[in-house]
């Protein structure tokens, strides 16, 4: 199954790698950093989505860095 990445925002996809999920988390060492769970979702399917942020959320975020302190900003 593919890893796919989506926008922890806005919710846009922004794509996919092919590789094997768990290998991929293993080798960046994620289960170290102990935020798996917040960055990381896997679903009854199989499917794993690693929730990080576009270009574009970055770029408002920059403009606007008041935004961290909310989970999330867009509706």
């Amino acid at each position: 199954m593919p890893v796919r990445y989506r926008c922890r925002h806005c919710e846009t996809e922004i794509g996919s790698l092919p590789f094997d999920a768990d290998e991929t988390i293993r080798k960046l060492h994620l289960f170290e950093v102990g935020e798996v769970d917040d960055y990381i979702e896997k679903n009854e399917h199989g499917d794993t989505t690693v929730h990080c942020i576009c270009e574009h959320c970055e770029d408002s975020l920059r403009q606007f860095p008041d935004y961290y302190a909310l989970k999330k900003w867009l509706q």
